[in-house]
């Protein structure tokens, strides 16, 4: 399979790249910024080089023809302000979208955020509560599309090894942490899981494999 990571030098992408480099698949990482190539290309991808704020869905179009599928990993990041939660975590997800459709690849998983398809709590930060609505209006333009897509939003990250034991289910599944690894190893799976495709899953640390919380999943 041959997999489109968009924001690939994130650190669920670069994990998300290594696992499924050792399961065979070929991945292309979308990245903008040329620094970062050699460390895309130490997991096995291979960087191509774009930037969601400024090419066009053309432009991306062009990078995702011929994939299998694509994978949504992009983030304006921590210490980014109001207006880039909307530029990339909204937009970045409406133009990969876009050029998915323009290149005929249909699997789409997204990372989106627990927390997103509800309004802020009072009191919300204004930067936690821009990026709490646009990972929910990214979730409602996925959602629109003809696209077999599937949303996966973590709980509280955490850069700690990976246990590869999950909780994935149908919201509300409430509150709990999850370590990036973990978060990676999920996508790899859901995205040779097209049975998945339109569903919502959250995910926190749990007691199950995760091959077995994703069949669990479908069923």
């Amino acid at each position: 399979m041959r997999i489109v990571i968009v924001g690939g030098h994130g650190k669920i992408a670069l994990l998300l790249a290594e696992a499924a480099a050792r399961r065979g698949d070929t991945v292309d990482s979308v990245i903008r910024d040329p620094r970062h190539s050699d460390e895309v290309i130490a997991t096995g991808a291979r960087p191509v080089l774009l930037d969601l704020e400024s090419n066009t869905a053309t432009e991306l179009a062009s990078a995702v023809r011929g994939s299998d599928a694509v994978v949504f990993a992009a983030g304006a990041g921590q210490g980014s302000g109001v207006a880039r939660k909307y530029t990339v975590d909204r937009d970045g997800s409406v133009l990969l979208a876009d050029a998915a459709e323009s290149a005929g690849t249909r699997r789409f998983v997204q990372i989106s955020s627990m927390g997103a398809g509800q309004p802020p709590a009072p009191g919300s930060d204004e930067v936690w509560a821009a990026y709490i609505d646009a990972k929910t209006q990214a979730e409602q333009d996925l959602r629109r599309r003809d696209l077999d897509w599937t949303i996966l939003r973590p709980g509280r990250l955490l850069d700690t090894p990976g246990t590869g034991l999950i909780r994935l289910a149908a919201p509300p599944l409430g509150r709990g942490d999850i370590p990036r690894a973990d978060v990676a190893a999920t996508i790899a799976e859901l995205v040779h899981t097209p049975a998945t495709a339109g569903a919502t899953l959250e995910l926190v640390t749990g007691e199950t494999p995760i091959a077995d919380a994703v069949a669990a999943a479908v069923s």
